[in-house]
């Protein structure tokens, strides 16, 4: 045992627990952030009834223990499918949508239950050694939809297949705001008593527009949007998605029909509108606790945003920059240089999170300028932010008459040469700069008419 005054001696901290200590650091953002706020998930069910469905329920558990408010909107279309096929039904679609007959609803009705109950059989588990062990989630649902008929198009009747007629927001805010977990399926009752069955992304759509929630997420049988490259599209405005949906790039049966949904979300007040794989274990907290994501995030406007830094940003732009300052990419800065020059700098932020920047520093008796002090953080190096920064400084260039734009660099010679720069001695550097050159660190010289 250890006398008063001795110190024990601290363990070493192996790697795997320093990576874990800087996710639980690098989330604490996103948790303040998402606290109060009100995500509507929409899954269909394939999900309710995958292998993750357990995994799915402890990651909502963990949402709702974190403070957000949650409402869950499950589908059931492979349970009415197997419940048709038991009583010697066909099914029929038109548009994508069920055509619902009477026989048909039996049908929705059972498989609907059924699916409801398990959700919330697996929402309710507190088991010890599981993620839920001591918790306890109340989940709540209602006729909090009402239903009309979709009604004939292009000859066909669909009969009991229903659209939104009008989502009673009121109600569900008061459930959340008892801290409980709305869970709500897909079909919906008219004013005259007749039941209809919804598709689960319209429902989803409807809830997450007349809460006003901050985000609305699909998981879908597709990592999310993809480009011409088979690479994931991490951000896109619903413009551009809808420029894709046109197009018919890339899409799945799960993207033709949610992501209408959840272009016509965003375009309406939804702050976010998420497409995540639903085979990624864990997806709804990679997506949303890690700077990156891993599904397609919709906007209404574009998410990185240039503008020019102030003096507020200094603690974040030391912060980008110390790592490229540590490798000898970036010539050290002290935080004094930074508060002085701060504005000189053009910064990127990413939802509002600082990703990026450059340094404008002009010699105008020599109509030159450098830019300097170009950093983006690992994760968006892939999302063109260097070529945004780099477009900005040339623009502030030609405001203040700058005919020559130069840079120093010791490692991304070929980015700057890829982007018209050409390699020049030192000699034409501006002359105040010339007797500042630092012979020792061997910069190369890059310069770009403007």
């Amino acid at each position: 045992m250890n006398s008063p005054d001795t110190v024990p001696a601290q363990l070493p901290i192996d790697d795997s627990s320093q990576r874990f200590v800087a996710w639980v650091r690098a989330a604490a953002p996103y948790i303040h952030a998402f606290r109060g706020k009100t995500f509507v998930l929409g899954f269909a069910g394939e999900v309710a009834a995958g292998h993750l469905a357990q995994k799915l329920a402890y990651d909502c558990n963990l949402l709702a223990a974190l403070g957000v408010r949650l409402v869950l909107v499950h589908g059931a279309r492979p349970q009415i499918e197997a419940e048709m096929a038991r009583r010697g039904l066909v099914p029929r679609y038109h548009r994508g949508l069920r055509v619902t007959d009477a026989e048909a609803l039996e049908c929705v009705k059972a498989a609907v239950a059924v699916t409801r109950v398990e959700v919330e059989a697996l929402l309710s588990q507190g088991l010890p050694n599981t993620p839920m062990a001591g918790s306890f989630m109340r989940v709540t649902g209602g006729n909090f939809v009402t239903a009309k008929p979709v009604g004939v198009v292009d000859g066909v009747d669909y009969g009991f297949t229903g659209a939104v007629r009008k989502v009673i927001a009121e109600e569900i805010s008061a459930d959340l705001d008892q801290q409980n977990v709305v869970l709500m399926s897909s079909l919906g009752v008219s004013p005259a008593g007749e039941i209809f069955n919804m598709s689960m992304e319209a429902v989803a759509e409807a809830v997450a527009i007349a809460l006003k929630a901050e985000k609305l997420i699909y998981l879908c049988d597709a990592p999310g949007l993809l480009d011409a490259r088979g690479a994931l599209i991490e951000a896109i405005t619903a413009d551009d998605a809808e420029a894709m949906l046109k197009a018919g790039e890339g899409m799945t049966e799960d993207l033709d029909l949610y992501l209408p949904c959840a272009i016509r979300a965003v375009r309406r007040g939804v702050g976010r509108a998420h497409l995540i794989d639903r085979d990624k274990d864990g997806g709804l907290l990679l997506e949303f606790f890690t700077p990156q994501g891993v599904g397609t995030v919709l906007t209404r406007d574009p998410l990185f945003r240039l503008r020019e830094a102030s003096i507020e940003d200094v603690g974040a732009l030391g912060a980008v920059i110390a790592p490229m300052e540590a490798d000898g990419t970036l010539v050290r800065r002290s935080r004094e240089r930074l508060e002085a020059e701060i504005e000189r700098f053009t910064v990127v932020e990413y939802d509002g999170v600082l990703v990026g920047c450059a340094a404008l520093y002009p010699f105008i008796d020599e109509r030159a300028a450098e830019m300097a002090c170009v950093a983006v953080v690992p994760e968006h190096r892939r999302a063109g932010l260097g070529e945004m920064l780099l477009r900005r400084i040339e623009g502030r260039s030609r405001q203040i008459g700058i005919e020559r734009l130069f840079v120093l660099t010791t490692r991304t010679s070929d980015w700057f040469r890829e982007r018209g720069f050409k390699q020049v001695p030192p000699d034409e550097l501006p002359r105040q700069k010339r007797e500042m050159y630092d012979v020792s660190r061997r910069s190369k010289v890059f310069m770009k008419k403007l």
